[in-house]
């Protein structure tokens, strides 16, 4: 049992340690932002850093992934091929997305549910640093959370390949996902929850990492166009 506890612990402390990264550089770009129309020599230095940061936290995820896929793989998770079937059904995974966020959008707009609080902080960090904030949010973000909350979450605490650890695992690893953007538990982390199931949903069915990153960024530049 202490073993057990031990390892757990070990696989809880690493993957906060991954998402403590992943974050660091997050704030980075707010910097950035912040001090984009004040001193823009200070935001071009926090933008060189962040994509240093990038760069090294890609190396260290994609490595760290790989090495975990050779040593414990039951799913056989790997490159599967693409092809006209397989983009098909990653295109009707799309639509569920995308008819998920019409119809938050309907309740909305019809007064059932409130605006999410984090979009009006999003929209602004845009608008002071478009190019930047829309690069980070429809490339670089989606790598990383999908390596994040399906890779490395499945990896080190959702491993076996059974229904009851698939379906929990989605379950938890959406509930994460949506808690992380809102920092909060409300109606709008059930939004954000909803669609990290679809994602963790695709990463498992699809067994290929690859397609649950482009579902994603396919997803955020919908949101942005």
């Amino acid at each position: 049992m202490m073993t057990y506890l031990r390892r757990q612990g070990l696989r809880i402390g690493g993957f906060i340690l991954l998402l403590i990264a992943y974050l660091s550089n997050s704030i980075l770009l707010e910097f950035a932002t912040k001090y984009a129309s004040k001193n823009a020599g200070l935001a071009n230095r926090f933008i060189g850093a962040m994509l240093i940061m990038v760069a090294a936290i890609l190396v260290l995820y994609t490595w760290l992934y790989n090495r975990q896929l050779k040593r414990h793989n039951p799913r056989q998770f790997g490159h599967q091929a693409f092809n006209r079937h397989r983009l098909g059904q990653l295109l009707l995974a799309f639509v569920l997305m995308l008819a998920v966020q019409i119809a938050w959008s309907q309740l909305i707009s019809h007064h059932l549910l409130p605006m999410p609080t984090n979009q009006s902080a999003l929209d602004g960090q845009i608008q002071q640093l478009p190019f930047w904030n829309t690069v980070y949010g429809v490339v670089i973000a989606p790598v990383f959370e999908e390596y994040l909350f399906r890779g490395f979450f499945f990896n080190f605490f959702f491993s076996k390949n059974s229904p009851w650890s698939n379906v929990f695992g989605v379950f938890v690893s959406g509930l994460i996902f949506g808690y992380l953007h809102t920092m909060t538990f409300s109606v709008t982390t059930l939004f954000y929850a909803s669609l990290g199931w679809v994602l963790a949903g695709a990463y498992l069915y699809f067994k290929d990492i690859r397609y649950s990153i482009i579902l994603h960024f396919v997803n955020n530049l919908w949101a942005v166009l």
